[in-house]
């Protein structure tokens, strides 16, 4: 979900290791995101996927919900710490 005129900020590279971990163990975590609307948003779902596009980085879920990473509020409890 891109944030229209909102350049993309990269999030911490320890967190998106944490990200690609928990996709590879397929477990169901709860993700708390702002939406392209700037509204919290929760969900409880699986990572399927962690990927960069046109330099901006997204996962999906299992759900087809897509999330741009510098939307993340939290992941399983671990909030989102200072980007790189």
């Amino acid at each position: 979900m891109d944030t229209p005129g909102k350049p993309y900020q990269p999030i911490n590279c320890d967190y998106y290791d944490r990200l690609e971990a928990w996709a590879t163990m397929r477990t169901i975590s709860t993700i708390v995101f702002y939406d392209e609307k700037g509204n919290q948003q929760e969900v409880s779902a699986r990572i399927e996927d962690v990927y960069a596009l046109n330099k901006v980085e997204y996962m999906r879920m299992d759900n087809g919900l897509v999330i741009r990473l510098d939307s993340l509020i939290a992941v399983n409890n671990v909030p989102l710490p200072n980007h790189c």
